[in-house]
């Protein structure tokens, strides 16, 4: 256990270095940074994408992309704020929410496995269908929910509010799954080398086609808490989520060639995010160039897991 622990921490070195960075250099530029309101804010307001960038984090293992986690998550937001408004019970909504995730995870991968279409495409084609879906569905118009998913939204510790617990634990699900189980070393076996892992007996098709479906049924549960915050399902939730999604699990140490990463380091790639966007927020820096800043932090985690893979590579051959 204690190996495993110094291992981890060896592992997260340099993100947690990097949000430590980011803590100090916003606190001495804004005396309202470091404060436990400000720290508040920050982890209550990513429950969603946390979700989102896991289930990202498993596809991106297995060499896979989903860019159609926005959509889904926008369009099981809307089906369960139209059965809310419906007066259908809160069980029924949250099951029929669940079940679109399901089967848009369930229809990426059998398509990615079943025709061997690449899984940007197939995943783009689903993020179009999915928007396309919500506004069909809602008449794009914003459902407002006032108190009916209070119950999910307003329980809390200290002012951090039982979606970020929950979507603490998922996590922690997933990486137990991932590391210890037959299933999550499969994942890795076939995003290292998929011939290699069909040849050693791993049924490649039904390991990737679980992988979608747990993403779509994340993205489902993204949408859930979602709403909840907002208590209102809106139709242009979720656009552009895809991208911060890949940036956090990328940001965290996964490659997006396959093979290697780790949702634990995703959880703190989408905290860097967070911590980053607020922090800009507080020292007053203009939207847009707010945005190039992030987009240059995701370009930089780009490029070092890059050259951190040919500098492993290099060894190897040595």
């Amino acid at each position: 256990m204690k190996t495993n622990v110094i291992n981890f921490l060896k592992e997260q070195v340099g993100l947690i270095v990097a949000l430590l960075f980011l803590i100090v250099f916003f606190s001495v530029k804004s005396q309202y940074f470091f404060t436990y309101s400000t720290f508040v804010t920050i982890v209550n307001q990513i429950p969603h994408i946390l979700l989102l960038a896991t289930g990202m984090s498993v596809v991106l293992i297995v060499g896979g992309i989903d860019l159609s986690v926005g959509s889904v998550l926008g369009l099981s937001g809307a089906v369960l704020g139209i059965l809310l408004t419906k007066d259908y019970s809160l069980a029924t909504a949250i099951f029929a929410c669940f079940i679109i995730g399901i089967l848009c995870g369930l229809t990426n991968g059998f398509i990615v496995t079943q025709w061997r279409i690449p899984a940007f495409i197939v995943t783009l084609g689903m993020l179009e269908a999915g928007r396309g879906l919500t506004y069909l569905f809602t008449n794009s118009i914003t459902q407002y929910l006032g108190s009916k998913l209070d119950m999910i939204a307003e329980p809390n510790i200290m002012g951090i509010r039982f979606p970020l617990l929950l979507a603490v634990v998922v996590v922690l699900f997933v990486h137990f799954l991932m590391i210890y189980t037959p299933w999550g070393r499969h994942c890795f076996a076939i995003g290292a080398k998929e011939e290699t892992a069909h040849l050693s007996g791993i049924n490649v098709r039904k390991v990737l086609l679980s992988v979608y479906i747990l993403s779509g049924f994340l993205a489902s549960l993204a949408g859930l808490l979602h709403c909840a915050r907002l208590s209102s399902s809106d139709p242009n939730a979720g656009i552009g989520y895809e991208l911060s999604a890949i940036a956090a699990a990328v940001i965290g140490g996964n490659s997006l060639s396959g093979g290697k990463g780790s949702v634990i380091g995703t959880m703190l790639g989408v905290v860097i995010i967070a911590t980053l966007e607020v922090g800009l927020v507080q020292i007053s820096v203009p939207e847009p160039w707010k945005r190039v800043i992030t987009g240059m932090v995701i370009i930089l985690a780009v490029i070092i897991d890059t050259y951190r893979g040919r500098i492993k590579l290099f060894r190897k051959e040595a």
